[in-house]
């Protein structure tokens, strides 16, 4: 087992100006940048990182899984977004859950591994279809690396080898495996059933993972389990444009994607935090600290009411976002004691993770996310194929009158999120991401308060300790990252918080972050979280 990390951090920003890639894998990084390099832009290049990012790193990501995506096109200054989730089967319903003695007291499966959890997987039709709409280089090109890696084999980075031998220990199938357990650092490994994989892709787009063999070895996987997804619940598969949603703070405007993801949340806390000075607060001080914890408990009791497929339960977006709705909840807060129990408002109408991001020489940026969820999904491999399928159907209510209700062909509420900002004269100011479950938008917040309140490099933003409400809920207890001033914990202790320390592995549950910054001059300036294994690289 690797000795635990440190994570105190030396690492500088990385500056180039033609183009840039960050993501939490070394080598999947060089795979997105060697496309900039061959004339691709920053969409052929997220996909491409994307892909390489399901050899190196499985225990976090794969084709098996969702993904949702901004982009930027520096030629219209328009930003679009892509929601390549996928949908519980049609044949799953909370009746069905229940008469199999599957539900439990938190009104979720009780068992998040089982097949029932599984979605239809998302990020295959997301990576085609992004790329039909924005990218510069053809599958064939764009999915190369991903495959020579595959392939040939690669080294597994530190980090990676004890999420992925945690994974292996808790049943993973062996085509993930080395006899049976997770590859140590440093081991090569090779994964011929997703270089087949990306290979039929590359010469037949998504039409034969959603309608072709693959299809048919992801039904037989699951039914043989005891799961009810159909040929025709895959076949039936589509990605979505949806119009990105936004809030200014500050001098920025903040993109997310909206519901069914909790990009939500991370608006949400922005828009009530913007009405309290922070630059004038010490960023490690109880203070400040207290005043994004209560922000973020407000946020999330809004969205874990809110977030859902808008196709059932469309949110009151436009009510939510609002800066008149930011101030009736900034005065819920406390400025001297914590409050756990916040309800959801009513407005005026009006999910481990892989995040990635690109910015080509031309200005455009893509901000991209894609997951399996719990490490590895459910850790069911389709005989032959090389990767995981999610397991995503485990963030739905059974409560029948929750908006995010279980229901047949619907969406799950979704923890991954990317995220962008622009300047405001509609530049690109860059794009942003911290992956890790609830603490997404958490991150989200907090990395763009060093940014923007304390004029922070995309590194050093990075780099401060975070704290994290778990499990995401208004009423969780606070995680403190190793680094914060004991003084502080205690204040926000006798404050009311239920704080506790977090060091060692267990920082993973702040997240793991990539952000690239690009200056009106056309610098780029990136960094890499020190929590994973990864790094930002540019030419």
């Amino acid at each position: 087992m690797p000795k635990e990390p440190t994570f105190d951090s030396r690492r500088s920003p990385i500056l180039a100006t033609r183009g840039m890639v960050a993501s939490s894998q070394p080598l999947a990084t060089q795979a997105g940048l060697s496309i900039l390099m061959q004339g691709g832009n920053a969409a052929a290049a997220a996909v491409a990182t994307a892909a390489a990012l399901n050899v190196t790193e499985p225990c976090s990501t794969g084709i098996g899984g969702d993904c949702f995506a901004l982009y930027y096109e520096a030629k219209t200054k328009a930003v679009t977004a892509l929601n390549g989730s996928g949908r519980a089967p049609t044949g799953l319903t909370i009746e069905l859950i229940r008469k199999q003695n599957l539900e439990n007291e938190r009104l979720e499966i009780s068992d998040p591994f089982h097949p029932h959890t599984v979605t239809v997987p998302g990020a295959c039709a997301g990576w085609c279809d992004f790329v039909e709409r924005h990218g510069s280089m053809p599958m064939s090109e764009i999915l190369a690396p991903a495959i020579r890696l595959a392939e040939e084999g690669f080294p597994v980075a530190p980090l990676t080898s004890y999420f992925w031998s945690r994974g292996a220990a808790r049943g993973l199938g062996r085509e993930l495996t080395i006899e049976g357990r997770g590859p140590q650092a440093g081991e090569i490994f090779r994964n011929p059933g997703l270089a087949r994989t990306f290979r039929a892709v590359a010469e037949g787009g998504k039409e034969v993972f959603y309608r072709g063999e693959i299809a048919q070895k992801i039904v037989a996987a699951l039914q043989a389990r005891g799961g009810v997804m159909t040929l025709n619940d895959l076949a039936a598969h589509t990605s979505t444009w949806d119009e990105p949603i936004s809030t200014s703070y500050r001098d920025v405007r903040v993109w997310e994607c909206p519901p069914n993801g909790q990009g939500l949340a991370a608006l949400i806390a922005l828009n009530i935090l913007e009405g309290f000075d922070l630059a004038t607060l010490d960023p490690a001080s109880p203070r400040r600290l207290h005043l994004i914890i209560e922000a973020l408990r407000l946020a999330f009791a809004d969205t874990r009411w809110y977030a859902a497929d808008p196709a059932f339960n469309p949110a009151p977006l436009a009510g939510l976002l609002s800066k008149d709705y930011a101030t009736e909840r900034r005065k819920l807060i406390d400025s001297s004691r914590a409050t756990v129990d916040h309800k959801h408002g009513s407005p005026v109408a009006g999910s481990d993770t892989v995040y990635f991001c690109a910015v080509d020489g031309q200005g455009n940026a893509c901000s991209f996310i894609n997951s399996n969820y719990m490490g590895f999904g459910t850790g069911l491999i389709p005989e032959g194929t090389g990767f995981s399928l999610q397991n995503r159907g485990h963030n739905f209510s059974l409560d029948p009158t929750h908006p995010n209700a279980l229901a047949p062909g619907k969406r799950p509420y979704h923890t991954i999120i990317p995220g962008l900002i622009t300047r405001a004269d509609g530049s690109l100011f860059g794009p942003f991401g911290v992956m890790g479950g609830f603490m997404q938008p958490q991150g989200h917040a907090q990395v763009v308060i060093g940014m923007i309140d304390d004029g922070l490099d995309p590194q050093a933003a990075l780099n401060r300790p975070r704290i994290c409400l778990e499990p995401g809920q208004a009423d969780g207890r606070v995680g403190i990252e190793d680094g914060l001033p004991p003084e502080s914990v205690a204040a926000l202790a006798r404050m009311g918080h239920e704080v506790f320390a977090v060091s060692g592995y267990r920082r993973a549950m702040f997240g793991r972050g990539q952000i690239i910054r690009r200056d009106p001059d056309g610098v780029l300036w990136g960094g890499s979280d020190p929590r994973a294994d990864g790094c930002a690289m540019g030419f």
